[in-house]
């Protein structure tokens, strides 16, 4: 009788050491699961915005300082740009000769920009507008964004990403959040800084 419950002990061990196993196992099956969903999920998520053609030759860097030409969409999402990017963060003045040569770089590399038109608003309006605009790149923790001012948009706002436009005439945070989260990284250069 003693052997039995021996036996039984041993048993049962065994029993509770394969469900620990199971469970172990299954819980590790979810988690790989999960992150290739993940993975599956970045490279078919659908993009944000209107689809602008990318211009021919947009993988061709310019000589630096050199007019970039015309772009087949205001503002720009590809086309010829030199080799360098602009910093990112928020920028209150035109900084550059050709800034469109610098930014379109940073689009490239899979940067979200908005471009804003204080002109047409006015000075209340347009401080509200700055104002939106950098507490959402806040929001964003500022991970390739850039605001630039545009004076030839018209819309008081305008994102691009590579190949995508977004016409903003008021600003929405949650349809701005949503824009950057489907298209940032999605560039022929995602890796890049």
């Amino acid at each position: 009788m003693n052997s039995k419950s021996n036996r039984q002990k041993i048993h049962e061990r065994h029993r509770k050491q394969k469900i620990k196993t199971n469970l172990m196992w299954g819980g590790i099956g979810v988690v790989v699961i999960a992150i290739f969903s993940i993975i599956i999920w970045q490279g078919v998520r659908p993009a944000a915005g209107e689809f602008i053609q990318i211009m021919a030759g947009s993988s061709q860097h310019i000589p630096m300082d050199s007019d970039p030409g015309e772009y087949n969409s205001d503002p720009p999402t590809s086309g010829p740009h030199y080799g360098e990017e602009a910093r990112a963060g928020f920028y209150d003045s035109n900084n550059y000769q050709f800034p469109a040569g610098y930014l379109v770089h940073n689009l490239e590399h899979g940067y979200v920009i908005f471009w804003y038109n204080c002109d047409l608003l006015d000075e209340t309006g347009c401080a509200d507008l700055k104002e939106q605009i950098k507490t959402t790149m806040d929001d964003l923790g500022g991970t390739k964004l850039i605001a630039y001012p545009w004076p030839s948009l018209d819309a008081p706002l305008v994102m691009t990403s590579w190949g995508r436009l977004q016409r903003l005439e008021t600003f929405d945070s949650e349809q701005v959040k949503a824009f950057y989260r489907a298209n940032l990284n999605r560039a022929p250069e995602p890796d890049a800084p």
